[in-house]
């Protein structure tokens, strides 16, 4: 268990982002030990290994030490990979042997990195690119949505109950009490929050069902599953034709598709129909109370409504 106390400052700048290289390291760590990783299993299932790489070399099984350099703290909402890349590679000398004394784990290509950080940050780099064309990207526009709709949740969450009531429903390893935020984790420094810092929240997709935490440095970071993970690989269920009957076609295809927080762009692209057709059939569900809308940004994300989960439950 490690504390750390949070001050008032920092607990007023508590921010959320999501990030790439969080979900690289994340997923390479579920490759390690699909077992413990039970709901990716069938995204396990089609990706390659990436066997013989820097990367696969520096992220260890849990609960081992991961070093902190392979995250540095995302600067904004929305994630841009180059960016983040841009960031890894320019992390200092001092850094990266820093964390790597911490790590032990001394591979030839780790003491490569050790001797020569710059050149080795730039092999990682082009690794983990590659990583991400092969392995997340075709998933992306679906986790991103996934995680854009959390953020929208917890934000609300963190307006509705402040500050205690959002960090107590993170995760059951985390718990904030009388300025002190308790996380029941191993290889976690555990200097205290200063005003000036605030924390940043990184909801992921692939740290499930753990947490993963940097309080060194200068930004504290504290990743933590996204709320409906579990639904992200499942096959998509096929609509019944008494509910098509009812619905239509069209709509009982988009509820359906609507399992995860979903703009009307993704939706025309999931289903092949127009984004004018989309949104016509979204309005109609909307009047029905079997659809909702929610702001996240500059998107609008749909969510079906528990009256439409009712429909969709007993129409299978």
């Amino acid at each position: 268990m490690v504390a750390i106390g949070l001050s008032a400052g920092a607990v007023a700048r508590i921010r959320f982002a999501v990030s790439c290289l969080w979900e690289v390291v994340a997923a390479v760590r579920v490759l390690r030990d699909p077992g413990s990783h039970a709901v990716h299993l069938p995204w396990v299932r089609r990706v390659a290994v990436p066997h013989d790489t820097l990367l696969w070399e520096l992220v260890p099984r849990e609960p081992a030490y991961l070093p902190d350099f392979l995250t540095p703290p995302p600067t904004g909402l929305t994630p841009e990979l180059g960016v983040e890349l841009a960031r890894l590679r320019a992390t200092p000398a001092a850094v990266v042997r820093g964390h790597l004394d911490l790590y032990g784990h001394r591979t030839p290509a780790v003491r490569e990195l050790y001797a020569d950080p710059a050149t080795g940050l730039a092999r990682l780099s082009t690794e983990i690119e590659a990583f991400w064309h092969t392995a997340i990207a075709a998933d992306w526009p679906r986790i991103q949505l996934l995680l854009d709709a959390e953020i929208f949740a917890r934000a609300r969450a963190l307006a509705g109950n402040g500050a205690a009531g959002l960090l107590n429903d993170l995760h059951e390893r985390v718990r904030w009490e009388a300025g002190t935020l308790s996380i029941s984790q191993r290889y976690c420094t555990a200097e205290d929050v200063s005003d000036g810092t605030g924390l940043v929240l990184v909801p992921s997709v692939f740290v499930w069902p753990a947490v993963l935490s940097i309080f060194a440095g200068d930004v504290p970071q504290l990743a933590y599953p996204a709320r409906g993970v579990a639904t992200l690989w499942e096959p998509r269920r096929e609509s019944t034709d008494a509910l098509g009957a009812v619905l239509g076609r069209g709509r009982t295809r988009l509820l359906i598709e609507l399992d995860a927080p979903s703009s009307t762009t993704e939706l025309a692209r999931r289903t092949g129909m127009t984004a004018g057709g989309v949104s016509q059939h979204l309005s109609a569900l909307r009047a029905a109370g079997l659809v909702a809308a929610h702001r996240q940004g500059r998107s609008v994300l749909n969510v079906r409504t528990a009256l439409a989960e009712a429909l969709l439950s007993s129409a299978r």
